[in-house]
């Protein structure tokens, strides 16, 4: 076997579908599905590690790789038995990207390779169809040009453009031959005028063009942005598949296509695809003429004809290769294909990208199936991707003014401004604006401006489009193909078939799942744990070890969560409380007294506000526990800084402006993350402290007393740094709670543990543990104070670091296992030496980040907490990293 070339066909292979990794998907699938018997052209891989060692070598080849290449091209020869360069019966190749990752629509592809103006002659003998060979000849020079020289496409779609306009016709496939003869004159003129040179007639300076443009586009930003967006490493390195060409573009029995074997919108059990006849692979994706369904299930009236219809002998066969595939990989395939004078061919096959709804559907029909089992499922579906089923859509009784409709290629519903460009989406979306972003159709290039908006909506291409697969992959609502808007670039403005116009600016809505455009925005509804969520969701806690509660601080939230499965609350913050209505102004009154009767004064006005609030989560989360932190900021947040809001206050207190003003800067802080602040304020004026426990106390004590409630109040004080902080702040607890029990007549188990946010908690865990009854790790904070970076400054560098390698990712987004997961482990095991019996968890937004909930699973914690949304994300996370761990 070669060391970097691996061969396929006639029903043998070197390589197999294990070998992503060397071969990329696409190459170690073409050789699995020729093992299998399919129908697949015959070519050969350059593996990825011809790409690493390019770019490690300064762009240049290893050693022996022009000789493996001949040797291939050679064995390809006598497959397809014909002669690449042979003007008399010519071999023509695609040239094929095919990273370990899909990563659709990223890199580059050229077709029809080894065409020149000898071995036109022999493509018109082999075909007797000079119309196709012309065809292929002016689509190679375009790609050629495109892909490998880096020309500027609208080059070639203006001269095109000129030639239809010039012919009084609209399709491509109107054009006759001589038309098409004189378009490839035109073509190579243009490529001359750019370029400075002929172009090129030599097939094997045509091959190693091709290739190097193929490896050569692993680095392009569109690639490197899309490996950023789905954490795909830059060290894989793209495989290149040089495969015989078979034609679609021949006539009317011919065809090419791109099919899914279940609806990747919606996961339904239907052979969902689309295809043109008489045209190349690249006419489906990119939109140019509007494609066709494969099969006449959801046909509706006005649609072409299905390939069921106008090519029923090939779609049956496309049927049991569709059921083939889902049996040998057993999961949802996407697949390409042509027919060449009634023949089919497979030119691919791989795991479809599908959206959540799909991922969760498919992955519950094929356990009932029996295609897998559910513990496959479970470890199928990415737990991120639950993120598009815990947003809302749009509320069906609101009332909407829909202005066009086009294809619901990507579900959800998105409201934004109109932007026309990429670059404009992404700058809005760094303003905090949400964008629509609107386009003729996208490419590649646009993968920034696509992952910045809301939703896309463009005026071409099918459900199969770059728009389509690629929405559908990161999440995005998409309306694609939608023939009531006219998108003009330069007047920037979209305007519909009622001659409306859509301006920048202007505010539109999407509904991905019906296709429609709304004027506006229409309100929405929250998402709900039902149908075939509910039951996948059911198949994950058979698994689950770790435990998963919530970050809530309202009863609202609080429902919010438990209806997402959540297990309690790990973090309910009470500073949050005090910012509404005539809290504030207690609050306010409360820092400004001059003594503790006043302070006390101002506390009891919002003792019964904040036991109301107690009240409305306790009786939200009924039986499960709920862990309370006491005050953590510092109090300089509560108090106005500009001098209206300064004179106002001091007006409603009744004291002079200039005291307000003192009271304010003598609050001021240099760096009040490190400041006055948590436990600090505690033991300043534990009257705070207290009031909050008494406020916890007595609406557990009354619900435990009055309507037969079970509660374990979990009472917590942050920014521990010193035992001795905990010990006096426990021994006030513990007074005031007992007094308020003593005050009930009643007697209620209740928990006082620690926030461990700062470096040394966690180092000293063994000894705080004397006071705690529990520990929960302040990821947010813990990773602030690990690294010496605000979180609200390193927004602005942060980037940089993970641009050029310094970290692999934002350490406040998942969780820094090396250092501040070490840290973790430290105080989690201290803590647990002391006290066997210890309750530990983290209730850092890590908390819903799977990656970090894999690693608070494999140290032993007992839970997680994270917002509502993300519940059933650390649910997923957590049943896999058990799973994982069997």
């Amino acid at each position: 076997m070669s060391e970097f070339v691996y061969a396929f066909g006639a029903g043998k292979a070197d390589g197999d579908g294990s070998l992503k990794e060397l071969l990329g998907g696409k190459g170690a699938n073409l050789a699995e599905m020729t093992s299998i018997g399919l129908p697949v052209p015959p070519g050969f891989t350059l593996t990825t590690a011809v790409c690493q060692s390019y770019y490690a070598n300064n762009q240049a080849y290893p050693d022996g790789l022009s000789d493996e290449v001949t040797t291939a091209l050679k064995n390809l020869e006598q497959l397809m038995g014909k002669g690449f360069g042979d003007s008399q019966n010519p071999l023509l190749v695609s040239v094929r990207s095919g990273a370990p990752a899909s990563m659709p629509g990223m890199m580059d592809t050229v077709l029809n390779l080894g065409m020149n103006d000898e071995t036109i002659q022999g493509v018109i003998r082999q075909s007797d169809d000079p119309r196709f060979a012309y065809d292929s000849y002016r689509r190679f020079i375009q790609m050629y040009a495109t892909v490998v020289k880096g020309m500027n496409g609208e080059t070639f779609a203006r001269i095109l453009s000129q030639k239809k306009d010039d012919r009084g016709v609209e399709l491509d496939t109107e054009l006759c031959a001589d038309d098409l003869q004189q378009l490839v004159g035109e073509f190579k003129l243009g490529y001359k005028e750019n370029q400075g040179e002929d172009f090129p007639e030599d097939p094997l300076q045509q091959l190693w063009g091709a290739i190097g443009a193929v490896f050569g586009s692993w680095m392009t930003p569109r690639a490197v942005t899309y490996r950023k967006l789905h954490s795909i490493p830059g060290d894989w390195g793209t495989a290149v598949n040089v495969q015989g060409m078979v034609f679609g573009n021949m006539g009317d029995d011919c065809a090419t296509g791109v099919a899914f074997t279940r609806d990747p919108a919606t996961g339904e059990n239907y052979f969902y695809g689309e295809y043109l006849v008489n045209a190349q692979g690249e006419d489906v994706v990119a939109g140019i003429r509007t494609p066709q369904p494969i099969n006449r299930a959801k046909h509706k009236e006005g649609d072409l004809p299905s390939m069921e219809e106008v090519l029923p002998d090939s779609y049956a066969q496309l049927v049991e290769i569709r059921s083939i595939l889902e049996r040998h990989y057993k999961d949802m395939q996407d697949i390409e294909f042509t027919i060449e004078k009634g023949k089919l061919y497979m030119l691919q096959t791989r795991t479809g990208k599908r959206t959540a709804h799909a991922a969760i559907r498919i992955a519950v029909d094929m356990v009932v199936e029996g295609l897998i089992t559910d513990k496959e499922a479970v470890l199928r579906v990415d737990p991120e991707q639950l993120d598009q089923l815990l947003h809302p859509s749009l509320d069906p009784r609101a009332e909407k003014q829909i202005i066009a409709k086009g294809l619901p290629a990507s579900p959800g519903a998105a409201s934004g401004q109109v932007v026309f460009n990429a670059d404009e989406a992404e700058e809005q979306t760094r303003l905090k604006k949400k964008v629509i972003l609107v386009r003729m159709e996208t490419s590649p290039d646009d993968i920034h401006g696509m992952h910045a908006a809301q939703g896309i909506l463009t005026a071409r291409g099918g459900m199969t489009s770059h728009a389509a697969v690629v929405a559908r992959g990161m999440g995005k609502c998409c309306v694609s193909g939608c023939d009531d808007i006219k998108v003009d670039y330069e007047k920037q403005q979209l305007k519909l078939r009622s001659g409306l116009i859509i301006k920048p600016g202007d505010t539109i809505t999407l509904d991905g799942s019906s296709g429609e455009v709304m004027l506006g925005i229409v309100p929405k509804i929250q998402p709900e744990v039902r149908g075939d969520f509910a039951v996948f969701m059911r198949m994950t806690d058979k698994y689950r070890r770790l435990k998963v509660r919530t970050n809530s601080d309202t009863p609202h939230d609080s429902k919010v969560a438990r209806d997402f499965g959540a297990e309690g609350i790990g973090l309910c913050r009470t500073e949050h409380m005090f910012f509404e209505g005539d809290r504030i102004q207690a609050m306010r009154e409360m820092i400004l007294a001059h003594d503790l009767e006043g302070r006390k004064r101002a506390l009891a006005k919002i003792l019964p506000m904040q036991k109301g609030d107690f009240s409305g989560i306790f009786r939200e989360m009924k039986g499960l526990p709920v862990t309370i932190r006491l005050l953590d900021p510092p109090l300089h947040e509560f108090l106005p800084q500009n001098d209206d809001d300064v004179s106002e206050l001091a007006n409603a207190v009744g004291i002079r402006f200039s005291e307000v003003k003192e009271h304010v800067e003598q609050l001021h802080e240099f760096n009040p993350m490190l400041g006055h602040r948590g436990c600090r304020l505690g033991i300043t004026y534990p009257e705070v402290y207290d009031m909050q426990v008494q406020a916890i106390m007595e609406a557990a004590c009354e619900l435990v007393k009055n309507q037969g409630f079970t509660i374990v109040p979990e009472i917590m004080i942050p920014l521990i740094g010193h035992v001795n902080e905990l010990k006096i702040l426990r021994a006030n607890a513990v007074k005031v709670a007992d007094r308020v029990c003593q005050d009930y007549g009643i007697e209620i188990d209740y928990l006082i543990g620690t926030m461990i946010e700062l470096p040394r908690a966690a180092l000293t865990a063994d000894a705080i543990a004397n006071e705690a009854d529990f520990f929960s790790f302040g990821t947010n904070d813990l990773t602030q104070t690990t690294y010496g970076l605000s979180r609200d400054d390193a927004g602005r560098f942060l980037p940089d670091y993970i641009e050029r390698g310094v970290l692999k990712s934002d350490p406040f987004v998942a969780l820094d296992q090396r250092g501040v997961g070490e840290l973790v482990k430290i105080g989690f095991e201290g803590g647990r030496r002391t006290r066997p019996d210890l309750k530990v968890g983290i209730c850092g937004e890590h908390g819903g980040e799977p990656s970090s909930v894999i690693f608070c699973h494999n140290i032993g914690l007992d839970y997680v907490s994270c917002s509502p949304y993300r519940v059933p994300i650390a649910r997923l996370a957590a049943a896999r990293a058990a799973l994982l761990e069997a």
